[in-house]
């Protein structure tokens, strides 16, 4: 089954209700402001959070009751943007909030190369209005480690003690903040200052939108073979183009024959957590993992623990929520400009169609 025949789902899934012909006509003519498009990707990233807008809205009210806690030097240094946003990853970094954006050049990654693309692009008359980052820089960066508690969520799902869960991702956060810490987190800002770019990160939001799109399509279906599960995949436009770059899903844990038993799928919570967690899925009875990358010394680990593990491809996994994100934004009137690794398609159209930097193949 092709993706795009599944968007009315999606739009069902994230809140977004699909518009008339007068309604879509009304809407691309409604003028977006950085903050607008900020919004928007905050409410459509809690919308697919998979612990559930619920319980995403009570941690959000948590977080302020324990502000009220903190002492004068605490609350000097809290980030008060918790209040209302869950995901430490996903902020503007830079740039007027109240800035109307007709134009945005969008990537997973936006470091000083995407910066001075935006500024030589300008040069040229392009009148590009906002940088969009997938993978998070600055303060966004340093931050990751803070997201990471949705995985102790997708572990419980599938059957890990929820407490065993939270204590290995205590580790896991703790290394992943150390790994951050002493990076140049903030050159591409630095870079963007200087040129006048505004720039915007959504990390878990659209990993957010990812997940929950991959769960609907794969965790509803019956497979027999973990070959089966990747044939299914490589449906999907995104990964069918990977494939054709010779970077589409593998199987790096089991065999093409190996049977599939239960089947999770992780595409957010900021990174991979600690290889002592796959265990803990073994123990848990899960059969296949599907992931956006996995790193070598948890492969060691999955083999051992006899589950099967799907890398599916990092770059064509973070295209699927950025692209549903980014029809959102094309509904509303704002031009979309792919680059930096992001395998545009466009579900808005009556057939998909790949968009790579400026040009359409």
């Amino acid at each position: 089954m092709r993706l795009f025949s599944l968007v009315n789902k999606a739009e069902l899934l994230y809140h977004v209700p699909a518009s008339t012909s007068i309604e879509s006509s009304l809407v691309s003519n409604m003028a977006m402001t950085i903050n607008d498009i900020y919004k928007l990707a905050i409410k459509m990233g809690m919308a697919a959070d998979p612990r559930g807008l619920a319980k995403v809205k009570s941690l959000l009210e948590r977080t302020k009751k324990d502000y009220k806690n903190l002492s004068i030097k605490e609350k000097k240094y809290f980030d008060t943007e918790s209040f209302e946003n869950p995901y430490s990853d996903t902020r503007i970094l830079l740039g007027d909030p109240k800035k109307t954006v007709k134009k945005v050049v969008a990537g997973i990654d936006a470091n000083g190369t995407e910066v001075l693309l935006v500024d030589r692009l300008n040069e040229k008359g392009q009148g590009i209005d906002l940088l969009i980052a997938h993978h998070p820089s600055g303060h966004a960066l340093t931050s990751l480690h803070e997201v990471m508690d949705i995985l102790v969520d997708t572990f419980a799902q599938s059957g890990v003690p929820e407490n065993v869960a939270y204590g290995l991702l205590r580790e896991s956060m703790g290394m992943v903040k150390r790994k951050f810490g002493p990076l140049n987190h903030s050159q591409a800002i630095d870079i963007a200052k200087l040129l006048g770019v505004p720039i915007m990160a959504l990390h878990t939001v659209w990993d957010n939108i990812g997940d929950a799109f991959m769960r609907d399509f794969l965790l509803k279906r019956k497979f027999e073979t973990v070959s089966e599960i990747v044939d299914a995949i490589c449906e999907i436009d995104e990964f069918e183009e990977a494939v054709k770059g010779k970077n589409g899903p593998s199987i790096v844990s089991g065999s093409e024959k190996a049977r599939t038993g239960k089947i999770v799928v992780s595409f957010t919570g900021g990174t991979n957590p600690s290889k002592d967690l796959y265990m803990e899925l073994a123990k848990a009875g899960v059969g296949t993992l599907a992931e956006m990358h996995i790193p070598e010394e948890s492969v060691q680990e999955l083999k051992k623990a006899h589950i099967n593990a799907i890398d599916v491809g990092h770059m064509a996994a973070d295209s699927i929520g950025a692209n549903i994100f980014l029809d959102e934004l094309e509904k509303r009137g704002v031009e979309v400009i792919p680059a930096s690794g992001l395998i545009r398609i466009n579900r808005n159209k009556s057939s998909t169609k790949v968009y790579r930097t400026l040009n359409k193949n």
